[in-house]
């Protein structure tokens, strides 16, 4: 029964502030959403309906419904951690920037080229990702060729030489 679920809500401010709160344009969008859910709520929904009103999972129903019941809206307030944000993608220009600093050398792993990215342009990307957006400058990837810096540069003369002269014996 939608009526039995109400008690489990406190109600810090009536029904009507809390439509007003939420017409309010300044509220951030993400508080918007929380609102919605503790306004369901006050509907007589359960948790799990209000959650699934404004799709979200029970269990972040569960824990906002816990926080506003505590401390009220200024429970349902986004916590952020301070700092900024990285940017999600690689702007046009910073791909071809990108581009040019992977020609000065054609060994890259796909780990440096993913480490090279977050530190020049603070994005972070998958490994998967990263091999897309190669793919994408038209740049090949595959695993660099080991080679071992003991081999003389005239190695393959060498070798003729060793095979002529085991011919010859």
């Amino acid at each position: 029964m939608p009526g039995e679920y109400i008690k489990d809500v406190e109600r810090w401010i009536s029904k009507k502030e809390l439509v007003d709160l939420i017409k309010e344009k300044k509220i951030e969008a993400k508080l918007l959403e929380r609102l919605y859910f503790i306004k369901f709520l006050y509907e007589g929904d359960n948790v799990p309906e209000a959650s699934d009103k404004v799709e979200i999972s029970n269990q972040t129903g569960y824990r906002w419904r816990k926080k506003w019941n505590k401390k009220g809206i200024e429970g349902l307030e986004p916590e952020y951690d301070g700092g900024p944000k990285p940017k999600l993608k690689l702007k046009k220009k910073e791909k071809e920037e990108l581009k040019e600093k992977l020609k000065e050398r054609d060994n890259w792993t796909t780990r440096e080229i993913k480490n090279l990215i977050k530190e020049r342009f603070d994005v972070e990307y998958s490994s998967r990702h990263t091999r897309r957006i190669l793919e994408e400058m038209g740049m090949k990837n595959g695993k660099p060729y080991q080679q071992d810096h003991r081999r003389p540069e005239n190695a393959e003369q060498q070798l003729k030489k060793t095979e002529k002269k085991q011919k010859e014996n």
